[in-house]
């Protein structure tokens, strides 16, 4: 099984190009739950955004898909140039995820309740999550939820959050 695994806004901002535009730990915790003991894949860029104490994800084997020779730069991880014969979870970033999205049989979002489009800074580029397509069903979706700690950049307000989960439809 490939699945990918993301959290956006509700216009499909997952990031700023170096991170994410909010902050909310019961995300945190569902990408860990969710993935633990699964191999993850990402980019390089995705992979150099980590804080170095978290690299690599413990728990999983990490797979860096890279042009790039392995050196200090992806120690504790696998650098891969595709992703033929594997199985895990893509884990960002936008250029990954559109160009997997096709391989991939389940998809895993948590949308975040905000419009992020037009606040990230211009000076830094937007990141899209790719669209959902016709080809997957949503299956699962849980109620909108309030962070008790988590934001989103420029609000004070407590984030709200869904978790979605969609699987690839079966061809008949």
């Amino acid at each position: 099984m490939l699945g990918a695994i993301w959290a956006q806004s509700l216009d499909r901002v997952i990031g700023d190009g170096t991170d994410m535009n909010w902050h909310i730990p019961e995300d945190l915790r569902h990408f860990k739950d969710i993935t633990m003991g699964d191999p993850v894949i990402m980019g390089s860029r995705s992979w150099l955004a980590l804080p170095e104490r978290f690299r690599p994800l413990p728990g999983r084997t990490n797979y860096v898909l890279s042009s790039r020779e392995p050196g200090d730069w992806s120690r504790g991880a696998e650098v891969i140039t595709g992703i033929d014969g594997l199985s895990g979870w893509i884990t960002g970033g936008g250029e990954v995820y559109a160009a997997t999205l096709s391989q991939v049989d389940r998809i895993e979002v948590t949308l975040i309740d905000a419009l992020l489009a037009h606040s990230v800074d211009s000076v830094v580029s937007v990141v899209y999550a790719p669209e959902i397509g016709p080809d997957f069903e949503l299956t699962e979706e849980s109620e909108w939820m309030t962070s008790e700690k988590g934001t989103v950049d420029g609000s004070d307000e407590p984030a709200r959050f869904r978790f979605q989960t969609y699987l690839r439809k079966v061809s008949s």
